[in-house]
């Protein structure tokens, strides 16, 4: 019966429920959106740094995080990242090497990051070819490196120039080589452009004297959201064997800066669930107070306290369902279309982000996540906004309901 007469009283006043369930559409349509965009930001900035550098997942050696030696190395072979490759989630595998080394040209030198890489894969993986200004990409077997653009300015150096690595290789060996320069990379990370030497894989495993090991195998997952699942899998397959380490156990400045503007962007988010719960609560409230003669008719009639705030929560609920059903059929297509277009920035913003070598895009996050938190969080909203209108209902005075009156006893 309760339910009947919920359903009934919704459509005697079709305004009134019009705009409570628009109320409610519209809190949930501005939050998705936000939350959408926010988390498509972060994505896109985590997978930009990724490519770049440190991919989303590395595969290495258990003492090597703390080592940073290329004594602690990797097998390169199929049996060991096999785990990997049969792994769902699992996009890309990239082999490298990574160490230190001296380089040095005429009378000055200076501490260098050596990166060896497949340069097939690692441009199909980062595009870092695209990122050159001068000379041309490497190959697999070339004899040759890449060098980032401040190295080349701190050492007066240019396509063709030789330059002088030194280092220490495997089990004590020495690492040292005379290499051609054959192209200069302008790099979006700045710490990276100014000690960065690029070489093909087995040229750096020629140079430290590693054989057929690498110091790191990078990885790149299918879906991002995935990513702890698919790091405590992994730990789990190699048991013990190699340590897995996520990109922000690799990158924590960056893990920190994202962690800030989250921050920010939480505050943002209460700022707007303030607003619109204030209008949410006005809505309900003068709903229930323009209602009191109503109730009281319907108290007087015999109805419990009880049973008539039953109704009243069943009402919600229906107004609660119209509302999210509005606010997702609203709001889907406009971030469909955002995920396929994405809004693109103008003017020196999107300047800055492309020297720092990203699109300057602002995609959107699709994610199932994403509209459960924001339907729960809108409901939420629902039911701490009902809670006074309804406990005006429930100390109702029954004689000045009936006047018009509606004073709370």
């Amino acid at each position: 019966m309760l339910v009947k007469l919920a359903w009934r009283n919704l459509w005697r006043q079709k305004r009134r429920t019009i705009l409570t369930a628009s109320a409610l559409a519209l809190a949930l349509a501005l939050s998705l959106f936000m939350r959408c965009l926010q988390e498509g930001s972060y994505a896109n900035n985590i997978e930009n740094a990724a490519r770049f550098y440190t991919g989303l997942l590395q595969i290495q050696h258990p003492e090597f995080s703390e080592s940073q030696s290329i004594d602690d190395l990797l097998p390169l072979s199929e049996p060991f990242i096999a785990p990997a490759k049969n792994h769902p989630n699992i996009k890309r595998i990239l082999p490298r090497v990574e160490s230190f080394a001296l380089a040095a040209a005429g009378d000055k030198s200076k501490g260098v990051m050596v990166m060896g890489v497949m340069p097939e894969q690692e441009n199909d993986y980062s595009g870092i070819a695209d990122k050159l200004s001068e000379g041309e990409f490497l190959t697999a077997d070339d004899q040759q490196v890449l060098i980032g653009e401040g190295l080349a300015r701190f050492l007066e150096l240019q396509v063709g120039d030789e330059i002088i690595l030194y280092g220490q290789g495997y089990r004590g060996q020495t690492a040292a080589g005379l290499y051609r320069i054959k192209g200069i990379l302008d790099f979006p990370m700045p710490q990276l452009d100014n000690q960065l030497v690029y070489m093909p894989l087995a040229l750096a495993q020629t140079l430290y004297s590693s054989g057929s090991q690498v110091t790191a195998w990078v990885l790149h997952t299918n879906v991002l959201s995935d990513l702890p699942q698919t790091l405590a899998e992994l730990a789990e397959g190699y048991n013990g064997q190699a340590r897995v380490r996520d990109w922000q156990d690799l990158s924590p400045e960056m893990a920190q800066q994202i962690v800030m503007d989250k921050v920010g962007g939480i505050i943002m988010m209460y700022l707007l669930y303030g607003v619109v719960g204030f209008g949410l609560f006005a809505t309900l409230l003068m709903m229930t107070l323009e209602r009191q003669r109503e109730f009281g008719v319907m108290l007087a009639t015999g109805l419990l306290r009880r049973k008539l705030l039953v109704l009243i929560s069943i009402e919600s609920m229906f107004i609660a369902m119209f509302g999210v059903a509005i606010g997702l059929v609203i709001s889907a297509p406009v971030l469909t279309w955002f995920y396929f277009n994405p809004i693109e920035l103008t003017g020196e913003t999107a300047e800055m982000i492309l020297e720092m070598g990203w699109d300057p895009v602002l995609p959107v996050l699709l994610e199932p996540w994403l509209f459960i938190n924001q339907i729960v969080i809108v409901l939420a909203l629902l039911v701490l906004c009902m809670i006074y209108p309804m406990w005006r209902v429930y100390r109702l005075d029954l004689v000045s309901a009936l006047k018009g009156g509606g004073h709370a006893g």
